[in-house]
């Protein structure tokens, strides 16, 4: 079979997009170059393993957990069923985080914690962009803090990886606190496909979908240094319920949140500086 020919069995069997992602990834090129590839005909083994993926995908396996990866922020993070794929939503919480340390922060004297850090693609990505910060990486799910050091080891990237559960315990303190915790609701309505295939100890955030924000809020307090910015992805309708609970506990801080790039909210910062 050439190319063209798995490109055209593939999409008679599940998305074009995806049939076209699991091909390139096998064979090491971009989606986009395929187009330059059509008439290449393709040995019997790989055919055979392109299939078995597209398969898994029509029974409604997360493509990114078929690849085993995922693109988060330009770099490529490994990523299976022990931790929640990352999303476009997250990259915006990183992008504005980054935004705020290059304005208030000495990139050079930083000190950063992810909580419940998963592939750890938040603090592994801001200790690509920040080299010289203290990055460290939290989460309680071993299985998931394996993911998290092999992505560590593959991008090059020295952080410090803990077993914990979120703040409790810990006695560092931090310029950055930034976490995506768990945040939907018990009885919450989500897809099928999520809701199958992805952790729920990284999805639910108990009856309100509140407990990891209340937990987190109420360490922190003691875990800030003099200057420091806690950053929260948030669901689209915990804005206020977030922000009042940031305001009981910081209630000196400066608290905004912002829209993602759909217009929903999904952002919330905290911090002591100047911010907008």
């Amino acid at each position: 079979m050439t190319i063209e020919e798995l490109i055209v069995y593939g999409k008679s069997k599940i998305h074009s997009d995806y049939a076209k992602m699991i091909l390139a990834d096998l064979l090491g090129i971009n989606s986009l170059d395929l187009l330059n590839y059509l008439d290449k005909e393709v040995d019997e083994e790989l055919i055979n393993i392109y299939k078995e993926k597209v398969k898994k995908v029509e029974e409604k396996h997360p493509v990114q957990y078929v690849i085993g990866n995922v693109n988060f922020y330009g770099n490529i993070f490994k990523v299976d069923k022990n931790v929640l794929i990352p999303r476009f939503e997250t990259e915006e919480l990183v992008e504005n985080t980054l935004m705020y340390i290059s304005n208030l922060f000495n990139p050079n004297d930083l000190s950063i914690i992810d909580l419940g850090t998963g592939s750890g693609c938040i603090g592994i990505t801001l200790k690509k962009k920040l080299p010289k910060s203290n990055v460290t990486l939290v989460d309680i799910s071993k299985n998931a803090l394996n993911i998290a050091k092999e992505n560590a080891t593959n991008l090059e990237a020295d952080v410090n990886i803990i077993e914990n559960d979120m703040l409790e315990g810990l006695e560092d303190k931090y310029n950055i606190i930034i976490s995506n915790p768990p945040y939907i609701k018990t009885d919450e309505e989500i897809e099928d496909i999520v809701k199958d295939n992805e952790p729920h100890l990284a999805l639910y955030g108990g009856i309100d979908g509140l407990d990891y924000y209340k937990k987190i809020l109420t360490s922190a307090k003691e875990r800030v240094k003099d200057y420091y910015l806690i950053a929260f992805e948030i669901g689209d309708t915990l804005r206020l319920d977030v922000e009042k609970l940031a305001k009981e506990n910081f209630p000196n801080a400066t608290v905004i949140s912002k829209k993602d790039m759909q217009g929903r909210d999904r952002m919330i910062f905290i911090s002591n500086l100047s911010i907008n």
